[in-house]
């Protein structure tokens, strides 16, 4: 099995390389017989007969591109990497343009140590590699080398890039969750030498609360953070949404206030005018939440949230037509809302669209089982994400 995924790996570089072996004068007939056994035993996946065939290449033809450039590929698959090198940068002196190569010099570099010339050439491979799997693999080698000597803001740099290379890759979502980990830790530590009685120190340790599950450990620092700077923005709607997370009664209803107060400090925050929307909605108050959501679509006519709470407030108010489009244009910005599809479905099923009606059945099942997926490996976590309702998204 392992023979067969390099041989795999072998042939996403080989059959790049350019057939460039000419032979003349006393070395033809030699050059010709390895070229031709190299090339068949290379077609028949076998590395262990072709490289003496290229080692003997490159003893006649020291600047053969092919042979320099296979042997050095083949070497590198077979973990002689310090071998691997000189035949790799050789190929490069040759033809300096040979991405593939350089990647694999580059990390050839890195497993023997050289690590600066190592960020050389991967850095300059990475940067011109448009195929996903390899791109991956070049900035995956760069992350490590980033992270090692700390250089946090190149290895998000990198990591973003494969993220849209290959956004599902769990191994780059794994990278990426490390090294914004990292940086948020490198910030922190930051903010704590540099102003430990800050307000941002606070907002800084409320959010650390809020991750523990400790509510009202992170309420104390909100307060802590108010009490500092009463204008630091964004804390009012922040402080709304922990206190919506109470399941005591009395402290949720604290959050209306916070979120008028967030408007009331900065009258573009759509998110807040949404919030209130909701509580209005959940109070039965149709005209007020009416009025929020459209304000929020106002400020912000993207908004997929204030969209779909707009839509449910038409609903209600038995205008389904009105609603109808608002409620499409919320699914397509926001296609995992499992309860916008069935909010849909029911629509198209009252319009007599049957086919619609039961494509969004099946998009709300698949979309509400991730939901509950992604609910249970939370709560194993013990952690209560930003946007995971405990109740079905107000369906």
């Amino acid at each position: 099995m392992r023979k067969k995924k390099l041989c795999t790996l072998l042939l996403a570089f080989l059959p790049t390389l350019p057939l460039l072996s000419q032979a003349s004068g006393s070395h033809q007939d030699q050059v010709a017989e390895h070229s031709r056994l190299a090339q068949q035993y290379l077609n028949q996946r076998r590395p262990d007969l072709a490289i003496p065939e290229f080692q003997a290449l490159v003893s006649l033809q020291p600047r053969n591109l092919d042979a320099q450039a296979n042997l050095g590929v083949l070497l590198f698959f077979q973990g002689d990497y310090v071998k691997a090198e000189p035949h790799l940068r050789a190929a490069l002196d040759v033809q300096p343009n040979l991405t593939k190569i350089q990647a694999l010099l580059g990390m050839a570099e890195k497993r023997t140590g050289d690590t600066a010339n190592a960020r050389t050439h991967l850095e300059t491979s990475f940067a011109a590699i448009d195929e996903p799997k390899l791109k991956v693999q070049v900035g995956m080698e760069l992350v490590e080398l980033y992270t090692a000597t700390q250089d946090l803001p190149k290895a998000s740099s990198v990591v973003n890039a494969m993220r849209q290379a290959d956004p599902a890759n769990p191994a780059v979502l794994y990278a990426a969750y490390r090294v914004y980990s990292d940086l948020a830790g490198e910030a922190m530590l930051s903010l704590a030498l540099a102003a430990p009685d800050s307000a941002q120190m606070h907002l800084v340790m409320a959010h650390e609360e809020v991750k523990q599950r400790n509510n009202a450990g992170a309420r104390v620092q909100y307060q802590k953070a108010l009490e500092i700077d009463p204008k630091i923005p964004g804390i009012h709607f922040e402080m709304g949404e922990l206190l919506g997370l109470s399941e005591d009664p009395k402290i949720k209803a604290e959050a209306e206030s916070e979120y008028k107060a967030a408007i009331a400090e900065n009258a573009l925050d759509e998110k807040a005018e949404t919030r209130l929307g909701d509580l209005s909605s959940r109070k039965g108050d149709s005209a007020q939440a009416l009025e929020f959501y459209t304000t929020a679509l106002r400020l912000q006519p993207e908004d997929a949230e204030a969209g779909f709470g707009l839509a449910k407030t038409l609903i209600a108010m038995n205008e389904q037509a009105k609603a109808l489009p608002i409620l499409e244009r919320a699914v397509q910005l926001e296609p995992t809302n499992a309860a916008a599809h069935f909010r849909l479905s029911t629509l198209y099923r009252e319009m007599g669209r049957t086919a619609d009606s039961q494509h969004e059945v099946e998009e709300y099942k698949r979309y509400k089982l991730m939901k509950e997926k992604l609910e249970a490996v939370f709560k194993e976590m013990q952690l209560h994400p930003a946007g995971m309702s405990t109740e079905d998204e107000n369906k």
